[in-house]
């Protein structure tokens, strides 16, 4: 069993790793968010417990006696509300409480009264980013009478030594509650998303290797989410691709071996028609009246070996294409269907493109294209075909229309089928599988638009281009 190594490189392309520091660096901007808020918070709380400790201070002001407020009780009133000195504003009088020693200038004053969001959060901020120690004043309401004020002068530096204590902890916490977050998301993730991903993954991967290999397939699953459906259709599609794959083999075994019997019948139809032009001398009114229908027959006997054997060998065609005239290009097919010899009973071509109509595709595979779809026209016993083009949203259809009987429902159901499709006797049902390859092959492709009784319509679809003011399709 090979136990796979993690290396570095592969650690920070994985799936996994990625989640998982994703999720920690969202966790910790939100606890940065929430931070934010939470240390102006603690600082307005902070400054609030001062004023409640200033206005405790002051009570022993307002029920004793001036006389019986002495130098020591001064001192200990100001070090238990650790303040220089307290202002108590009351409706009729005003009480200060101050030190006996110098007190320092107050360097800001700050009134916690009724502060807006922003004005506590960059206060906030400014207390933390000094460095020195400084004075401040703060201006408050007492806890206890909301008509009564308090204004108290105190050192900044412990309030920022708590600030940041604060900050530590939550830092350490949002750590906490990150790498736990970050576990139980990543453990999450890999059960439902990275393992399955990882299985399919490697089934893919295996399937490439070695198709024929059933081993490689994906396992069922009974997952009904977006995961179970490709799970599941990715295993149908190796058992569909592996039987494609098993019949294009036996297939291309198939026609390799077709090729060699067309070759020799093709060898022995040659000499049988040599054969029979000696006939052809004959006095014999029975050999004159049969020999026609022999000559025909072995026609289409070659005819049926030659298309078999370019099917075979032929690939996807390669383009090469230019601008040229789509009406001269009808105008020569219409003239090679009419000379050609399905038209012995005289034939019309109808030409309907204008004149200023330009194309940009491969010319020759075109030309192919068309006179396959016109041939078919007249050998269905057609008389009259006509082509013309119109725009379907963004594509132009050639469309080639005949007189003919119509297509029967056999020929319908399998008109793109070789060897299958034909609508003939004797005819091979190669005719619009090249079609449909050519048109393909351009980014197009080709449509029965309707057939009956009184003829047969078909739509050659090429893709439109639009360029320097002119129209033209590849």
């Amino acid at each position: 069993m090979n136990i796979p190594t993690l290396s570095l490189r592969s650690l920070r392309s994985s799936l996994s790793a990625r989640l998982l520091l994703l999720t920690i660096i969202f966790v910790m901007i939100g606890e940065v968010l929430i931070y934010v808020p939470s240390v102006a918070q603690f600082r307005v709380s902070y400054l609030e417990e001062r004023i409640a400790a200033a206005r405790l201070a002051t009570l022993s002001f307002e029920m004793l006696p001036a006389r019986a407020i002495t130098d020591a009780l001064h001192r200990k009133l100001l070090s238990q509300s650790k303040s220089y000195n307290i202002v108590l504003r009351l409706p009729n009088r005003s009480i200060f409480v101050s030190g006996l020693a110098e007190v320092p200038p107050v360097a800001e004053s700050f009134d916690i009264r009724n502060p807006s969001f922003f004005e506590i959060i960059a206060d906030a901020a400014r207390s933390l980013a000094q460095k020195g120690n400084r004075v401040i004043r703060i201006i408050g309401t007492a806890p206890d009478a909301a008509n009564v004020s308090v204004e108290v002068m105190l050192d900044e530096r412990p309030l920022r030594i708590a600030m940041w204590d604060f900050s530590a902890r939550i830092l350490g916490l949002s750590l906490l509650i990150s790498v736990i977050a970050a576990s139980l998301v990543f453990v999450t993730l890999h059960r439902l998303m990275v393992r399955p991903m990882h299985r399919i993954t490697e089934s893919m991967t295996g399937f490439r290797a070695n198709p024929a290999d059933e081993s490689a397939d994906i396992e069922g699953t009974e997952r009904s989410d977006e995961i179970g459906i490709a799970q599941r259709e990715l295993g149908i599609m190796q058992k569909e691709v592996r039987l494609a794959l098993r019949q294009r083999r036996r297939l291309a075994a198939l026609g390799s071996a077709v090729a060699k019997i067309n070759h020799d019948l093709r060898n022995s139809l040659s000499t049988a028609v040599l054969a029979s032009d000696r006939l052809a001398t004959s006095s014999d009114p029975d050999v004159k009246k049969v020999l026609p229908r022999l000559l025909n027959a072995m026609d289409r006997a070659v005819d049926l070996c030659s298309q078999t054997l370019n099917y075979a060998s032929e690939e996807a065609p390669e383009l090469s294409p230019s601008c040229f005239s789509l009406r001269e290009l009808i105008d020569e097919v219409g003239q090679a269907v009419q000379h050609s010899d399905v038209a012995v009973g005289g034939i019309t071509w109808r030409n309907r493109i204008e004149r200023k109509m330009m194309i940009e595709a491969d010319r020759d595979q075109l030309f192919r294209a068309l006179i396959n779809v016109g041939r078919n026209a007249y050998q269905a016993g057609a008389a009259n075909v006509s082509v013309a083009c119109k725009f379907i949203n963004d594509r132009i259809c050639i469309e080639v229309t005949d007189d003919g009987p119509g297509l029967p429902e056999k020929a319908r159901d399998n008109l793109f089928t070789p060897f299958i499709g034909s609508a003939r006797a004797g005819g091979t049902g190669l005719g619009l599988v090249i079609v449909r390859d050519v048109m393909r092959a351009h980014g197009g492709d080709i449509a029965l638009m309707e057939t009956g009784a009184d003829g047969t319509v078909f739509c050659l679809e090429l893709p439109e281009k639009v360029r320097e003011g002119a129209r033209f399709w590849i």
